[in-house]
Parts: C-alpha cells; structure tokens; sequence
C-alpha cells in the first residue's frame, strides 16, 4: 500500500467531491494465497485467541438490530467477534477517507456503486477474488450480475453484493379516501399520478399530493427519466443523457409539479425530507427505496394510514420502471485481520445469512431465491409491490466519477425546482458539463 499515494489522491479528490448521501489495524497483508488457505477452525482459534474485535461499518440504524442478529450468529459459529459502527451518510464517507489517509479504514463497511471506483482505484480495498473462488459459501452466479460487476475493478473482485432495493410507491389511504379516490394501482400511469396530486393538495398548505426535491434521485425522477424514455448516462459510460428528449421530459414533469404547487417547494424540502413529510401526514405519496421499510413500517402514524403500490407507468413508453441498486460488503486492504475480515463477508454472502437478512426484514437480500418471505416481515404493508417492480429494472447509473457528475448535476436542478431556470435548458447544462467529466475518465 503506497499511502503518500493514496493520500495525495484522497486529498485531491476531496477538493471536488461533495458527500451527500472505526479502524482496523495497520499491518501489511500476505499473499491471497497464504491467506486463502487458513481454514475456518485456525481463523476461529486466532481471533478468539487475540481477543480483538472486526469493526464493522454502516450508515443505516434501521439495519443495526437485524445486522447484529446475523453477527451474533456468525460469532457463535466461528468465535470471531465483530461490532457495528453506525455513521449517519452524510458522515460516512467523510469517515472512511479519514480512514483512508490514516492507515486505519473499518476492517469490514458497506461500499456504494457511487464510490468502488475511487477506493479501488486507490488500492483501499481487500482483493477478495481468489477466497471467493475458492469458498463454498459464496456464489457470485447466485447475485445480480449487475451488482457483482460494479464491484468488480480491473477484473478483480473486492466485495460481495449485500442487497438489492427497488422503488415503490408509499400512500396515505386516508387522505385518499377523503378525496374520494382510488388508490393506486398497476394501470396508473404517470399522467393519473399528476392529477392525484393535484386532487390531493389543500390550497392552504396543509396538506401536498407528493414530495421530491433534486436529492431524490434513485428513489424519485431518476424513475420517471427511464420509463419516459430517457437516460442518465449511456450503456458504454461515454456520454450524458441529459440532453435526451426523454430525460427532458421526465425533469420537465417533475419540475412542472412544484410550479403547480402539487408538491412542497425547494426551501421546504432543503429543511425536511420526502419520508419525514410523510410521516408527519403532511404528504398523501411519496416514492421510496425498500431500504427505508424498518423506518416507514414502525412508524406509527404510517402503521394506521399508510401502504405501498407499484410506480406508475409511462402511457407514452408503456414502461414501468424501477431504477435498482446494491450495497458491497468489502474489507480494508489493511487490516490487521485480513482473515476474520473475509471469513465475516463470506458469511454476509452466504445463502444461510442472505435468507435470514429477508426473513427479519432488513433489506431485500440479493441471493437468488432468498426473498420470498422477505414480504411477511411487515404483513400489514403490501411488501409485494417492491418484488413486483423487479419486472423491469435498471441499474442505478454509474461511472468512475459518479459522485462529480451527480453532485454537480443536483446542484444545477435546484435553479428548474425553484423556476429560476427552464428545465430544458437546465438539462442541457448538465450535459455539457457531465459530457466533460466523462471525457476525464
């Protein structure tokens, strides 16, 4: 590991990246092979011996109590022991570079698609490809193809998918049956979703159709952009798709909903979020990832109004679509305990531990034939519509300077959310700029 390296590019990095969305040791690995040939019963007599403890890093509290279930159970198997640190998303990242410049990075934390490229780029991370190939526990035939590609850098794998998410539809019933209407359903197309809002929001400012700001992209227009015809970025990452008509049209409606008041203006979704507007019944919809269910689903307020029907389509395209993601479990390429640290992640990929993930709730595991009873863990809420938006999905747009382009691309829309701007041209903007990042890479 050449950290004057890493940290020279870590710092200049950090100048341009804006963070939206502890440490193991500092010995030098051995060789994968010398690594991958310790067995589970001397890994189990090391670690209990050493008396030392996996951090283990995450942004998500709503995941802390099923994650440590899972734990516990791996501990009792092989002895190793290993604690959740949760730092809130704004923070996580920020963390994990000051790990990173300081030679002490979480031994096992969640990897984003937004930021594989710069902790691989940077050697940051534990080669886990040949303890996968040779472990009997992880398959990554069993993943997404797609979430096992983005954590894959130069042909070398360095984390094994956790999850998948999907977007759906959350909505208050009660504001619904007040305004003597249906609720939503497959046949909804985006235009029948424009008219609800319109229907389901008080002149006085109580009450809205919907809520979204620029922030709310995968779990909000990024959605519509695809089913509209649109794209974020193309197939072969060497160009915007902002500037298609597609995407023009998806921001257009979006936009066209906060002119018309349908949903709360920029100033108020910079000081509240699209969930907390809801749970506060201040909301009647909102488009959520499935990662939000502990959240939503234990709230009370949204225990008596509220539950959850597929997106609208397109009546243009005739599309339904739900843009999809999965987190990484990847491990500090310095860590001290390099073998505990895989051993841990091989658990969290295996079949056994991917199933009980569902089965609390959790996330939607990302281990085929794992999600079944996913659905039963808040039998009150239609779960199934997560699941049914599997039909048509695409996976969240990335690139090697993902956070650059969408940072900057979040920035420029707030001037379309607030009217300053047209979204037309605004889209063009972020095109041009974005086409220039791509360039860079």
């Amino acid at each position: 590991m050449v950290f004057k390296k890493l940290m020279a590019g870590l710092l200049s990095l950090a100048m341009v990246f804006s963070l939206t969305a502890c440490g193991g040791g500092s010995s030098k690995n051995t060789s994968t092979q010398e690594q991958g040939t310790t067995t589970q019963d001397t890994t189990k007599e090391s670690s209990a011996s050493s008396g030392k403890t996996l951090t283990v890093a995450i942004w998500d509290t709503n995941q802390e109590p099923g994650l440590t279930q899972i734990i516990n159970d791996f501990t009792a198997e092989t002895g190793i022991k290993a604690q959740i640190q949760v730092t809130p998303w704004d923070q996580y990242w920020t963390m994990l570079e000051a790990g990173a410049t300081g030679g002490s990075l979480p031994d096992v934390f969640w990897m984003h698609s937004n930021e594989i490229a710069k902790y691989s780029q940077y050697e940051m991370l534990l080669d886990l490809t040949d303890r996968i190939k040779s472990s009997d526990k992880v398959d990554l035939s069993k993943f997404p193809q797609d979430i096992v590609e983005i954590y894959n850098w130069d042909g070398k794998q360095y984390a094994v998918p956790k999850d998948i998410d999907t977007i759906a539809l959350w909505y208050n019933k009660t504001m619904f049956d007040e305004a003597g209407l249906e609720y939503p359903n497959e046949n909804w197309t985006w235009d029948d979703f424009r008219e609800a809002c319109k229907k389901l929001t008080k002149p006085d400012g109580s009450q809205y159709g919907y809520a979204i700001d620029p922030s709310n992209n995968q779990d909000g227009w990024y959605n519509m952009v695809y089913a509209m015809g649109g794209e974020i970025i193309s197939a072969d990452k060497k160009s915007s798709g902002f500037d298609k008509e597609g995407t023009i049209k998806a921001i257009e409606f979006v936009t066209d909903l906060v002119k018309q008041g349908y949903t709360p203006n920029y100033e108020t979704m910079t000081e509240n979020s699209a969930n907390a507007l809801f749970e506060a019944g201040k909301v009647a919809m909102i488009t959520m990832g499935s990662w939000m269910l502990p959240e939503l689903c234990n709230n009370d307020y949204v225990k008596e109004h509220g539950d959850i029907a597929v997106l609208p389509k397109d009546a243009a395209t005739g599309r339904r679509i739900s843009i999809y993601n999965g987190l990484g479990w990847a491990a500090s390429a310095n860590t001290s305990m390099p073998e505990e640290a895989w051993k841990l992640i091989e658990y969290f990929g295996s079949k056994e531990a991917q199933q009980k993930q569902s089965d609390l709730g959790i996330v939607i595991s990302a281990y085929e034939g794992t999600t079944s009873n996913w659905i039963n863990a808040y039998p009150n809420f239609n779960l199934q519509a997560y699941l049914d938006m599997m039909g048509d999905l695409v996976i969240r747009p990335y690139s090697r300077s993902t956070v650059v382009w969408e940072n900057m691309s979040k920035e420029k829309l707030i001037s379309a959310w607030t009217g300053e701007k047209e979204a037309r041209d605004v889209c063009l903007e972020i095109a041009q700029e974005m086409n220039a990042y791509l360039a860079q890479e």
